[in-house]
């Protein structure tokens, strides 16, 4: 028994309240070590003769990644208080774990064990709920739709006459968007995420001039509203992007600072290292990376602090969005992400705050700051196995059972997953253009733990390398677009909208990967249904085995992409897979 790899500790994802009366307890050791854990629990005041009184409970083996297993156990204390500890099993020894280390028995102390003090609900993590029941659709402004060309600015080009470069327009605008509502209502979408739509000076509206205003190349408030309004009469709701990191090199209060220098009532607004303030030839100033135009705020100031608070309200307050989308978010200190969140909570308790963080984003997933984050690890696991064949299925497997048990299960279920982005490459072109790779990127997307999220043009086959590529004019004409991958894109998200386990309720297994064949077999189980998945990550035809007991089950293939040889032999083509239900 490796007793240096067994790790555990409370308040975090190891230890924590799943819902107001439910604990979620979670053991880590050495990747083949032990062979059974049990959960060690008991309340801390309950006493008799011979000691603390407490109980035992098997724990599931959840998952591993190359060099841990993830073990499990669900409590409900019956006081909402708890000592527990583990009570642990190698092939060739035994042992008990807890707070002050290890045991060879049981010490009846409970104060050998760990703590959950309490249960406090006002603690519980909880995202908004329908979060989880939401299918997302980013959109690039400029680039969806032309609706209105008396809005289009100076030199824009005809929609889609030309690959898009840093500085070229198109005049995509909100009225495209109202437009072409049908194009997402018929798709299942049911979230839309915006980029940025306030004045700027950029086509990406990231270096923000004025957060209160509109984009005159967008539309105007009037126009914003009935966007809105068009969205949630189709049940769609609306997220926009706040870039609170930093503004753009033309927003007022800098402009300011350049003209007046250290007499500069906005000095403080910014981090300036010296005067006089200048942008070349380096800036001397902190910044977004190191872009001139992006001077990075000074969130810990109070005027800005209350002016960016105010503008996060004011577009709740007005015009009833849904939810906000934190550029940069990891590099704004969390008190004030803390005060962002009590401030928009109480106009609009359900708004959905998700944080863009690249990395592990623990400390911001506490319950006081974001519902979310931007889920590039589960991104980058996808697109290595099944678009860019890095990795094998076994490894896929590793990477996605460490996402997993990183978070809390309530975490993962608001997190936002998604393939493809205005920062990354089309993912069709990431699969060299493989349209039956793009297919199971999308069933492993929809049919996974968390929001999916879809980048505008993605379900129609849109190409493009990084920025600018990614970013080309949406296709209207549908003689021109991939109507075939859009069936099947929809045909997922009414899987995901039917099933619940094929949905966010379904607990997450793997149950089988093969290196060899390069296959991966999954399920979601809910309490009603069982959804198995294959998947055939290769170019050969194989037979596959499902390791499920289907005794007494009448399994329901719900695709015609596998052919079924008997109750649990399947054949997959080059690429294919199976969806398979079972009643439980």
């Amino acid at each position: 028994m490796l007793k240096e790899a067994i790790y555990h500790r409370p308040k975090n994802n190891f230890a924590y309240a799943y819902d107001k009366e439910t604990l979620h307890i979670r053991l880590r050791s050495k990747k083949g070590d032990l062979v059974k854990v049990f959960l060690i629990h008991g309340d801390p005041y309950q006493w008799t003769a011979a000691g603390w009184s407490n109980t035992t409970k098997p724990m599931t083996l959840e998952g591993s990644d190359d060099l841990f297993d993830y073990w499990f156990a669900e409590i409900k204390p019956e006081f909402r208080r708890l000592r527990y500890g583990f009570e642990i099993y190698s092939n060739t020894e035994s042992a008990v774990y807890g707070e002050r280390g290890f045991s060879d028995k049981d010490p009846r102390d409970s104060g050998f064990y760990f703590c959950f003090p309490f249960l406090n609900s006002v603690d519980v993590f909880e995202a908004p709920s329908w979060v989880k029941n939401t299918v997302w659709y980013q959109i690039f402004p400029e680039r969806f739709a032309n609706g209105n060309s008396e809005l289009n600015p100076k030199g824009t080009l005809p929609w889609g006459s030309a690959d898009p470069e840093p500085d070229t327009y198109f005049g995509g605008d909100f009225e495209g968007i109202i437009n072409n509502i049908n194009h997402l209502v018929k798709l299942g979408i049911t979230g839309i995420y915006l980029t940025p739509i306030f004045k700027a000076n950029t086509n990406h509206k990231y270096d923000t001039i004025d957060y209160m205003e509109i984009d005159p190349q967008f539309g105007d408030k009037k126009t914003f509203k009935q966007l809105i309004e068009t969205c949630h009469k189709n049940g769609i709701r609306v997220m926009l992007d706040a870039v609170f990191n930093h503004s753009g090199f033309y927003f007022e209060a800098f402009q300011d600072v350049l003209e007046k220098q250290e007499k500069s009532k906005f000095k403080e607004w910014f981090h300036l290292r010296e005067f006089p303030v200048q942008a070349f030839p380096e800036p001397n100033y902190d910044t977004f990376a190191f872009t001139h135009m992006m001077p990075k705020l000074n969130t810990e100031h109070p005027e800005v602090k209350q002016y960016l608070l105010h503008v996060a309200k004011y577009w709740i307050e007005e015009f009833d969005i849904d939810g906000w989308r934190l550029d940069v978010a990891n590099e704004v200190d969390h008190e004030f992400w803390r005060e962002f969140r009590r401030a928009v909570k109480v106009i609009k308790s359900n708004v959905y705050i998700l944080g863009e963080i690249w990395h592990d984003s623990m400390p911001w997933l506490q319950g006081d700051q974001f519902d979310a984050v931007m889920n590039y690890p589960f991104t980058n696991a996808s697109l290595e196995y099944f678009a860019k064949d890095k990795i094998n299925a076994d490894e896929f497997a590793h990477q996605l059972s460490k996402v997993l048990t990183s978070y809390p299960r309530n975490v993962n279920e608001a997190a936002f997953n998604l393939l493809g982005s205005h920062d990354t490459p089309r993912i069709l072109t990431i699969c060299n253009e493989n349209k039956e790779k793009l297919k199971l990127l999308f069933l492993f997307q929809l049919s996974f733990i968390g929001t999916p999220c879809i980048y505008y043009g993605d379900e129609i086959g849109l190409t493009g390398e990084n920025d600018p590529g990614c970013r080309k004019c949406m296709i209207w004409e549908e003689s021109k677009q991939d109507s075939e991958l859009f069936n099947i894109v929809k045909k997922l998200i009414s899987l995901r909208n039917k099933h619940t386990a094929f949905g966010n309720e379904g607990e997450f297994t793997f149950l089988e990967t093969n290196t060899d064949k390069n296959y991966v077999i999954y399920s979601k189980q809910s309490v009603d249904e069982t959804i198995i998945i294959t998947i055939n990550n290769s170019s050969d035809h194989i037979d596959v085995n499902i390791p499920y007991d289907f005794t007494n089950k009448e399994p329901v293939n719900l695709w015609d992409y596998s052919k079924q040889k008997d109750t649990s032999k399947i054949e997959l083509t080059p690429y294919g897979f199976s969806i398979i239900l079972v009643k439980n």
